[in-house]
């Protein structure tokens, strides 16, 4: 007989979803009302009713309370890359993702003018210990994007080329959204912004082609 997960695990999964949940929005809310660090880990464990060693369970470090919620876009451009139509260019899979983002409002693009993402993105933006995680992030982004870069173009594993076109690609979305942030928080909208942060980001891909095209344009 195959045996099937009963309901227990999916009830599981379930209670686990929202355990994590919980603690993530005990930390946010605790973060962007006294900084991240003035808040203790004792406290968010307090507020979400659980206790320590429950919550380094579901996050194993203060800094993963604040980024996890950019988690579902590390690795993304390798992604992208690899999962774009077979007759497109790398360059453009990524550009038209990087667009699609905007158009979108994502908040990993800086172009979402809700209070709640402004705060987040600022919490994000001022404490040391979040902008040296987030360079770990940007590592591993590119680290991954280079893999895809290298089966794209069937490059050799010295060839660093690759590492080189990753470094250069996923700098231009950190640099746009930071340009984009910036705006919004000088009290700009983000339907204002848009048309401003599409030409950026239409000049970093064009500026990305003329070095790269030969390559992966």
């Amino acid at each position: 007989m195959e045996n099937r997960p009963g309901p227990t695990g999916g009830l599981r999964e379930l209670k686990k979803a929202r355990t994590r949940q919980a603690i993530s929005d005990a930390a946010i809310t605790l973060f962007l009302r006294h900084g991240f660090d003035q808040v203790p880990v004792a406290e968010i464990a307090a507020a979400a009713e659980v206790s320590k060693p429950t919550l380094f369970r579901y996050f194993p470090t203060k800094e993963d309370l604040a980024l996890h919620r950019f988690a579902d876009h590390e690795g993304e451009f390798a992604r992208v890359v690899r999962d774009r139509p077979a007759d497109q260019a790398p360059l453009t899979a990524l550009h038209r993702h990087c667009s699609a983002g905007l158009d979108a409002r994502d908040p990993v693009t800086g172009l979402n003018d809700t209070p709640e993402v402004l705060a987040y993105l600022a919490l994000l933006y001022s404490a040391p210990g979040l902008v040296a995680r987030l360079a770990e992030y940007t590592v591993r982004d590119q680290e991954a994007l280079t893999g895809a870069l290298r089966e794209a173009s069937s490059a050799a594993p010295d060839d660093l080329l690759p590492r080189l076109a990753a470094a250069q690609i996923v700098s231009v979305r950190q640099v746009v959204a930071l340009a984009n942030w910036r705006k919004l928080s000088d009290g700009r909208s983000a339907d204002d912004v848009y048309p401003e942060a599409v030409a950026e980001l239409d000049q970093a891909f064009g500026l990305l082609g003329r070095g790269l095209a030969a390559h992966y344009g």
